[in-house]
């Protein structure tokens, strides 16, 4: 997976960064797909700093888990735990198909990929002294992350 230029939620001060995803939208869509699959939002939280994603806590399914939304790029994810530093991706398919029609759902599988030398080819200056500062191993660590 080629990871974008402010993925990590830096970029050159010059620069305005990428645009932000709308909240609102992947609001309503939570609330409307986990009632739809008789379930019930938890808690919604906004990013705050230093998290570079907005995080819903769900119960569908008997059983609670995270939805996670990347706050500039369109990428969503699972998750069953949110701790400092670490997640536990997920895959919940029955609510990745619903929610890929507005977001690019990634798997279990793309978040642990390992990271390579190729991984940083688009980064900015400030984006590689993060990444060399926090040491990621998995793209889903650099794409989810709360540095600061």
């Amino acid at each position: 997976m080629e990871l974008l230029n402010g993925i990590t939620g830096f970029y050159h001060y010059k620069n305005n960064g990428p645009s932000k995803v709308d909240g609102k939208q992947f609001k309503q869509l939570c609330f409307t797909i986990t009632i739809q699959n008789r379930g019930e939002v938890l808690a919604f939280k906004e990013p705050q700093y230093p998290m570079n994603f907005y995080y819903v806590l769900v119960k569908v399914f008997k059983r609670k888990f995270y939805i996670l939304l990347h706050n500039q790029y369109p990428y969503l994810a699972f998750a069953s735990d949110i701790e400092f530093a670490k997640i536990n991706f997920i895959d919940v398919p029955e609510l990745a198909k619903q929610f890929n029609p507005f977001y690019q759902v990634l798997s279990f599988k793309e978040l642990n990929t390992p990271l390579d030398a190729k991984s940083f080819q688009n980064f900015h200056c400030s984006e590689l002294e993060q990444a060399a500062y926090w040491r990621p191993e998995t793209i889903g660590d650099v794409i989810f992350n709360d540095w600061d």
